[in-house]
């Protein structure tokens, strides 16, 4: 009996602390080689979708809050997007075609969005977003 109320503890004590991380989630799809993806999700129902191709691309999502979405896409080399969230409710998305791209995404506060795609080589973007509802949208073109 004794060992039955320690092992239902100890699984509710797994379960519990457990909770957070399954809460949030994270998609990453990369073919080609050398490409690196990560972050970090603190808070609940944060999703964070990677997709790369071609060679050597970076991405980082960092969420702090509560049903943030952030979206990178490359396609190319030696690209790298990153975005940054805090607060609750924010979407960012990145898409970058060709080479040599920067993006930088950094929300603070609640509802705000912003999308951007960079096509072509070497193209660079930081689009910094704070309180809420604020709505950004770019597109470049770069020799």
């Amino acid at each position: 009996m004794q060992r039955t109320i320690v092992t239902t503890a100890i699984a509710a004590i797994i379960a519990i602390t457990a909770l957070p991380a399954m809460a949030n989630d994270v998609f990453i799809d990369q073919s080609g080689y050398s490409h690196s993806a990560g972050g970090s999700q603190t808070g609940w129902y944060n999703r964070l979708g990677v997709q790369q191709s071609g060679s050597w691309n970076t991405a980082t999502g960092r969420q702090t809050g509560d049903r943030n979405i952030g979206a990178i896409g490359q396609q190319g080399r030696y690209n790298r997007a990153e975005t940054i969230q805090r607060g609750n409710r924010n979407a960012a998305g990145i898409g970058q075609f060709g080479d040599n791209h920067n993006a930088i995404i950094s929300q603070d506060g609640n509802g705000n969005i912003t999308a951007g795609v960079q096509v072509g080589n070497g193209c660079n973007a930081n689009v910094v977003q704070g309180g809420s509802g604020n709505v950004t949208a770019f597109v470049q073109v770069c020799d």
